[in-house]
């Protein structure tokens, strides 16, 4: 048996083609373009990279990109008053605060800043009060897509057991209160996890997200299980090269599972879709239009 590929380039570009769909029509019966402004702090090179796509994807959808390059040296102080200007201007429907920040500021204080109607990344500790509890929310980015590509994969999830692996406040815990959200029986396992490869074995849903390469392997599954695989490790292959591998050993989990995500093209071009969503999302809410369908959790 060889596992079928999730593709997830495919997928999210019928995501950001259904956004920008969404954002013609708010445009044309409306009035309104919604905006997305996007803050990074100093100059991490793989930070840069996704500011870059994201503030290409934002327009290539027809909506507003917000761009805001701020020196490492600024202050928290100097931050947060430019995340109230954003949270008062009212072409600004969702904020992105690039994540990590510089060591002089504290992230959670910048997050909590940012209007919870407007955090399209989810990360809002009100946000993450009404996911966990079954209210409306805006959901973070990476968890939403994941959800996505099980639902389309699987249809129903009710009734599945699942395990996400990582216990992360970006994805596995929101994950797991999406998977309850869709009546899954979900374990959250991580590091300290005893036995992990059993606890593992018996799901019919796999989300890794623990950050360790190949960590997963093909006897830790069930066969037929579907697998999701959000690690994105950077590896030596030989001297001066490297290349991106997930938290699954993809070949041996591919001979077991029914479905399975592959690193890269699985579930990093979900992320940026599922922000544009959000950010169309967070504009109909704030106007109080129909939210579009299929984009939500």
């Amino acid at each position: 048996m060889t596992a079928a590929i999730i593709d997830g380039k495919v997928f999210a570009a019928g995501i950001r083609a259904r956004v920008a769909e969404h954002v013609t029509r708010l445009r044309q019966e409306h009035g309104i373009t919604p905006g997305l402004a996007v803050v990074l702090v100093g100059e991490d090179p793989a930070s840069q990279v996704y500011v870059r796509n994201k503030g290409r994807m934002t327009v290539e959808a027809g909506m507003q990109s917000f761009e805001h390059r701020l020196s490492a040296e600024t202050s928290e102080a100097d931050l947060l008053a430019l995340v109230q200007r954003l949270n008062a201007d009212p072409a600004v429907h969702g904020i992105l605060v690039q994540l990590p920040l510089p060591g002089h500021m504290n992230a959670d204080l910048v997050i909590n800043a940012i209007d919870p109607a407007k955090d399209v990344d989810g990360f809002h500790i009100s946000n993450v009060g009404r996911l966990g509890t079954g209210q409306k929310a805006m959901v973070p980015c990476t968890p939403l897509g994941c959800l996505m590509l099980l639902r389309d994969r699987l249809g129903s999830l009710s009734g599945l057991d699942a395990v996400v692996i990582g216990r992360s406040n970006i994805v596995g815990k929101p994950m797991a209160q999406l998977l309850l959200g869709d009546s899954c029986t979900v374990t959250l396992a991580h590091s300290r996890t005893r036995d992990l490869p059993q606890v593992v074995r018996r799901a019919d849903i796999v989300v890794a997200a623990v950050g360790r390469p190949g960590m997963v392997t093909g006897d830790w599954l069930k066969p037929g299980a579907t697998v999701i695989d959000v690690g994105i490790n950077r590896i030596e292959t030989a001297p001066g090269e490297t290349r991106l591998v997930g938290d699954c050993d993809f070949d041996s989990c591919a001979k077991v599972a029914g479905a399975i995500t592959p690193v890269p093209g699985g579930v990093g071009p979900m992320t940026i879709a599922c922000l544009l969503a959000n950010t169309v999302t967070a504009c109909c809410r704030a106007k109080g239009i129909p939210e579009p369908e299929g984009l939500t959790a």
